[in-house]
């Protein structure tokens, strides 16, 4: 039953840790399933890796997606399961619209494992380990941030590129570009400008090659119209139109991730109780940021998962 003033929102790179997740699979055989079903996409153990292998092989991009992407997975359909409402709406930050866009049955989750493992695989080619960086800059609006980068480029790439709530934005680029726009965030006033532990810039035109390596492997993916609307990161719309949700995920990977945008326009649409379906509270962070009046739920444990159930239940 489909809970109108429900949404679910999926997390993207970030919000991995080593021994995630453990707790709640102990006592969902969804959880061990569909981690299962990606290994034998990926060709190794993606459980083990998350649960006993090092942070930072983890945090590399081609294996952080697939990871990200199967515990949003296995979370959703865990909540299916147990009798959690179908929200009215989804969205997912950056690598996290690939895992809205498998539990509203735009693709099969093993085509979507596939697709993202290139996609990082693609993403991390495009600029080698250490070219390139990403940091979030606290309390700038977002025109202050835009004109640091914009100062700071001195002929290479640096821009803002995760709008994840007011006063809160990720800038990416050449490491070079990316320091010398930290610098500039402090000195126009940033509470804080620090980098982030990610293998790669992230949403800027140093990934159109990676977009375009990958086009012809999503051109050739079948995708269907979502069950459930999705607001899309490239411009906080909705879309119905198979191959045009095809196009938007081409051209996420080099485009903004307007975040703060798809939470307003999910809000404004009534929904007044968001599920974080994923690893961590990130994202019910930043919403909390846009409007405080709405009730954020995690559910990557046993004891929130039962809370979220109850609080959503139609």
């Amino acid at each position: 039953m489909t809970n109108a003033a429900l949404a679910f929102v999926f997390p993207g790179q970030g919000s991995q840790k080593i021994g995630m997740l453990s707790e709640i699979a102990q006592e969902a055989p969804e959880i061990q399933a569909t981690f299962a079903e990606a290994s034998n996409v990926l060709g190794y153990d993606l459980w083990d890796l998350c649960q006993n292998g090092e942070q930072e092989a983890i945090n590399l991009t081609q294996r952080t997606q697939p990871l990200l992407l199967t515990s949003s997975v296995a979370l959703y359909r865990m909540w299916r399961s147990r009798g959690g409402a179908q929200p009215a709406f989804m969205a997912g930050h950056s690598l996290g619209e690939w895992s809205a866009l498998v539990c509203s049955g735009v693709l099969a989750f093993k085509d979507a494992v596939h697709l993202v493992r290139e996609r990082g695989r693609l993403m991390q080619e495009a600029v080698p380990v250490g070219e390139g960086a990403m940091a979030a800059i606290i309390g700038l609006d977002d025109a202050a941030v835009e004109e640091a980068c914009a100062a700071s480029a001195e002929g290479e790439i640096v821009a803002a590129v995760n709008y994840n709530s007011p006063g809160q934005i990720v800038i990416a680029g050449s490491s070079a570009a990316v320091q010398r726009a930290i610098e500039a965030c402090k000195a126009a006033g940033a509470k804080k400008a620090m980098p982030l532990p990610v293998s790669a810039p992230f949403h800027t035109e140093l990934m159109r090659p990676a977009a375009e390596k990958l086009t012809p492997q999503i051109e050739t993916t079948e995708f269907n119209a979502p069950e459930i609307p999705i607001v899309h990161n490239v411009h906080a719309e909705l879309e119905a139109e198979p191959e045009k949700i095809k196009s938007l995920m081409i051209e996420q990977i080099y485009r903004p991730v307007r975040w703060t945008a798809c939470a307003q326009k999910i809000i404004g649409s009534g929904v007044e109780q968001m599920v974080e379906c994923g690893p961590g509270k990130v994202l019910s962070g930043l919403i909390k940021r846009v409007d405080r009046s709405v009730s954020c739920h995690a559910i990557d444990s046993p004891s929130n998962f039962n809370e979220a159930l109850r609080a959503t239940a139609v």
